[in-house]
């Protein structure tokens, strides 16, 4: 869902999911070289038309949150990273993720259950 929208509303999304519910001023924050408050707002107006972002008010302040569900968004964010680092590949990104960490028991028998299901599946 994330992947078609534009870069500016994408970023504001993802500071959302990342910091959790904000203000527009603490939004506008959290991103690095932000655009001016107005803009920020009318992105924001913008992705709420959308329904992907609402708002509460609080002591006179507007407070935005993400609408989706967190997952879709934690995916759809994982998604685009792997296809930019890792050429697309869910399995170069999790042997980088893994390097030289030592996983739990729990975690181990999670990545054999997932090593057996491509194997039955044939890779797919």
């Amino acid at each position: 869902m994330f992947e078609r929208v534009p870069r500016r509303e994408r970023e504001l999304l993802e500071a959302l999911l990342s910091g959790g519910p904000a203000t527009a001023v603490e939004l506008r924050a959290r991103l690095t070289d932000p655009p001016s408050n107005s803009a920020v707002r009318a992105l924001l107006a913008r992705l709420e038309r959308r329904g992907l972002v609402s708002h509460d008010v609080r002591d006179q302040a507007y407070v935005y949150r993400l609408v989706s569900a967190e997952g879709e968004a934690r995916k759809a964010a994982l998604d685009r990273f792997v296809a930019t680092f890792f050429s697309g590949s869910p399995t170069k990104a999790a042997l980088t993720l893994l390097g030289d960490s030592q996983p739990s028991e729990e975690e181990i028998r999670a990545l054999e259950a997932l090593v057996a299901k491509a194997r039955r599946t044939g890779g797919r």
